[in-house]
């Protein structure tokens, strides 16, 4: 026979189960005794002292105006010569292998496939300010050009920042991006 609670086995012959003992009354109390011997007594009154009450906690001041969030950045689209386009908020380095220097921070990193090797491992960098592309070369192998329309073509000087109006056409090595 098994157990009903765990599923143990048991034996079918059942064993007295010890208990402790009960301890035994030594004498009955009357209820009418004890209410004759209790009388009721009179609490003395007592007055609590009287205190102002605290002033209700008044709430902090909002100020006359909410600080202001900062404006959302603006989102630029790269255009790359290589089918790819990527839609950019905040900074980024662009390569065939973009790796920042350590300490560095970036919100974007973009690899570009380039078989000829044209475009070095982190060739630039691009960011914005008050809503305005710019793009720095880091040095790169075959450097970095900005082609308007209606200018000529500016040749940048690896670590200056140049601002980059949309429409116009960065070149890195043998690669382009448009910026729109």
């Amino acid at each position: 026979m098994l157990c009903g609670v765990c599923g143990r086995a048991v034996s079918t012959a059942r064993t007295a189960v010890a208990r402790p003992p009960v301890a035994k009354v030594a004498s009955a109390v009357s209820v009418a005794s004890v209410a004759s011997v209790a009388e009721p007594v009179e609490a003395p009154a007592f007055e609590a002292p009287a205190v102002d009450a605290p002033a209700a906690a008044q709430p902090e001041p909002e100020p006359p105006f909410a600080e202001p969030t900062p404006e959302p950045m603006a989102r630029f689209i790269l255009q790359f010569s290589t089918g790819e386009s990527v839609t950019v908020v905040g900074t980024g380095i662009i390569g065939r292998n973009p790796a920042p220097e350590p300490g560095e921070y970036f919100d974007l990193r973009i690899p570009i496939v380039d078989p000829s090797k044209s475009v070095s491992k982190t060739h630039l960098e691009f960011g914005q300010d008050d809503g305005n592309f710019w793009v720095n070369d880091r040095h790169s192998g075959n450097g970095t050009s900005i082609r308007q329309p209606d200018a000529p073509q500016v040749r940048c000087d690896a670590g200056k920042r140049y601002l980059v109006p949309r429409g116009a056409r960065v070149d890195i090595g043998d690669q382009f991006f448009i910026v729109s």
